[in-house]
């Protein structure tokens, strides 16, 4: 079975996506499990599975830290694609 080229735009998520795996790839977490909303433009990365935080800190760039006691589990991306 012969498979049809790939478009620009299937070019270019596929891009995207290696360059992602790249940074994911040096994550200081085992594992990082991730997800993006498109209507409130927000990035959502966890660190563990479950999160389960207890504390968040937002920062002035719009970032959100998210905290089970002193362990980074999350972090959420606001504006996401406008960075």
């Amino acid at each position: 079975m012969m498979l049809a080229p790939e478009s620009p735009k299937t070019r270019k998520l596929i891009d995207q996506a290696m360059a992602l795996a790249r940074q994911v790839a040096h994550a200081p977490a085992k594992g990082v499990w991730m997800s993006y909303d498109h209507e409130a433009d927000a990035l959502y990365l966890s660190l563990e599975k479950p999160q389960r935080a207890t504390n968040s800190i937002m920062r002035d760039d719009g970032i959100l830290l998210r905290y089970r006691g002193k362990k980074l589990v999350g972090v959420t991306v606001l504006e996401a694609s406008r960075r």
